[in-house]
């Protein structure tokens, strides 16, 4: 797993205006909010260690003040260690992060045009509807002989 970067968290938790930003932040916030898959990680089996955070605190702290670079690196440490001891975990924080990445690539737009004359109008963007063209065809060379 690609570790999630503090800009990366801070960016998404600035976008929780816009649909999609607050639905990944809820599925990151539902994430942290499941138990432990071991229960070493919480310092019940090893003579009573430090416990883990579980990214909650952080999570919460973050979407306070989305600017706050300090913040976002606390989530991301806390994300990362929790990752690191709970394989569960590990793997659903994974699969967020990828539908996170997908749904962010839905805005990329790649245009290219090659190989001579268009005969016709060229558009290049995203999302395009309700459009008209009123075009009047013009007979090619060959359909006049």
């Amino acid at each position: 797993m690609d570790p999630i970067t503090a800009a990366a968290l801070a960016a998404l938790a600035g976008s929780i205006g816009g649909e999609a930003g607050r639905q990944a932040w809820q599925g990151l916030t539902a994430l942290v909010r499941r138990p432990f898959g071991r229960a070493t990680a919480e310092g019940t089996e090893d003579g009573g260690a430090r416990p883990v955070s579980s990214g909650e605190l952080e999570v919460a702290a973050l979407a306070g003040d989305p600017a706050d670079p300090v913040r976002a690196q606390a989530l991301a440490t806390a994300l990362g260690v929790r990752a690191a001891l709970d394989g569960e975990f590990r793997a659903s924080l994974d699969e967020w992060w990828q539908r996170v990445q997908a749904g962010s690539a839905g805005g990329d737009v790649h245009n290219s045009i090659s190989g001579g004359t268009q005969n016709g109008p060229v558009l290049q963007g995203r999302d395009f509807s309700a459009l008209t063209f009123n075009m009047t065809r013009t007979p090619s060379v060959s359909e006049t002989d």
